[in-house]
């Protein structure tokens, strides 16, 4: 096949450069000429990203003759895909990239709570951790659309409203993973404005996309797409396989069917991996009802604002002061809401957050003391738009349903928040926590 001229919006490193372009301020929403248009850590993050792969996918088979084509996913949620895929590491291949983290070539297992230190783990070890971690994110962080898909981020808003828990973990440390650390920002991979060079990306992305399908089989009454207007109407511009500029709505990629493609149904072990407690942690929970470990936490909360150096413990007051029923919790969800998350674009960041864990050093690979975590996978900003400025402020949300029923914490007035730092030490600010009720 001949090689495309780079102009061609077709070639390679022209579709490579659409996603920095959403990501990296090329772009302002209509009628808002001085903010800029992001795609990450929103309710936009999924939607734009099967734009994305739908029209780069047309684009290839077009290419090579094959209407049928369909790009690969890497399918890293299952022990037999937690490795780079043979056909991407081959150095003969075009699908190899030499920016990528040379440790992490096959037979390397992918850590997908990577936080830019190497994991000491057994093979089994790390399986059972990868596993526990897509629980995690997928079934505890994911119970309804709006907490799956992400923040609401409509016209006029500020980036970086919140991003959802897929987009976080496994998305981000997936990223970060992959990259060159010799490199200046991890480049390929581990950097948004240069990973679309990275053929990997694609099949990093068609896993992600995958996800989204997943998750609305998981439980097809709660697991539904989005209803809010200013999301179905989101619009993105793309060029076809023709090639013509084209306008596409959320709306319309909504069913995988009406786009030509359904993704094989494999085996999700993940589903029964759901996260344990420590003996330590029901010790925690029970000493938060005494007058003096509520008098220390009180202490503790005027930490906040803090910068992240160290780890830090606050208490937290629950919306709620009795255990709540089966219906209550069905309709309403219990959100550990950690705001005013400012660091800086360029900077690889992650922080964890624990709840009721008296010692979170000793916390286990699948404590279920683990909250979640907050992941900023870097992107450089050159193009202009927006305000002046390198760094992102947002917000960080966690369901905690399921948490608090296996911590035995239903019926506490307070829970003890952890915040440990585990990448970018000390430059992570943290502005707020609470708790909330979220339909």
């Amino acid at each position: 096949m001949k090689a495309l001229p780079a102009d061609d919006p077709r070639s390679f490193a022209a579709q490579a450069s659409v996603h920095c372009a959403y990501c990296d301020g090329s772009y302002s929403p209509e009628g808002f000429p001085g903010v800029e248009l992001q795609v990450h850590n929103s309710w936009l993050f999924f939607p734009f990203h099967r734009c994305y792969l739908y029209f780069f996918e047309r684009i290839l088979g077009s290419l090579i003759g094959d209407p049928s084509f369909a790009i690969p996913f890497w399918n890293w949620d299952a022990p037999d895909g937690m490795r780079m895929p043979a056909m991407y590491t081959d150095r003969s291949s075009q699908l190899f990239d030499p920016r990528r983290d040379g440790r992490h070539a096959p037979p390397k297992l992918i850590d997908l709570d990577y936080s830019g230190r190497e994991p000491r783990f057994t093979d089994n070890q790390q399986i059972d951790h990868n596993l526990r971690v897509m629980y995690r994110q997928m079934v505890s962080l994911s119970p309804t659309p709006s907490l799956f898909f992400g923040s609401a981020y409509r016209a006029g808003d500020e980036p970086n409203q919140g991003p959802g828990p897929v987009e976080n973990i496994p998305h981000g440390p997936v990223h970060i993973w992959c990259g060159d650390p010799n490199q200046p920002g991890r480049e390929d991979m581990g950097n948004f404005y240069s990973s679309g060079n990275d053929p990997l990306f694609y099949a990093h992305h068609a896993n992600i996309d995958r996800m989204w399908s997943v998750w609305k089989g998981l439980d097809a009454r709660r697991h539904t797409d989005l209803t809010d207007p200013d999301w179905l109407g989101a619009s993105f511009l793309f060029y076809d396989e023709t090639p013509k500029l084209v306008r596409i709505r959320v709306r319309d990629v909504l069913d995988t069917g009406v786009l030509r493609y359904r993704y094989q149904d494999v085996p999700l072990p993940w589903r029964a991996a759901r996260p344990t407690v420590t003996a330590a942690a029901t010790r925690r929970a029970d000493s938060l009802l005494t007058p003096a470990a509520q008098a220390a936490d009180a202490k503790k909360a005027g930490k906040l604002p803090i910068t992240l150096e160290e780890a830090a413990s606050v208490a937290v007051k629950r919306p709620v002061a009795a255990r709540r029923s089966k219906a209550e919790k069905a309709s309403r969800e219990e959100v550990l809401v950690i705001d005013g998350i400012e660091v800086d674009r360029d900077v690889a960041a992650k922080f964890d957050v624990f709840v009721n864990a008296e010692d979170h050093a000793a916390v286990g690979s699948g404590g279920r003391e683990l909250a979640g975590s907050f992941v900023n996978v870097p992107h450089r900003h050159g193009h202009g738009h927006g305000k002046k400025g390198r760094g992102i402020k947002t917000t960080l949300r966690l369901a905690l349903n399921e948490q608090l029923e296996d911590l035995k914490a239903e019926g506490d007035e307070s829970v003890e928040v952890i915040l440990v730092p585990r990448q970018g030490k000390g430059k992570v600010k943290v502005g707020g926590v609470r708790i909330e009720l979220m339909h």
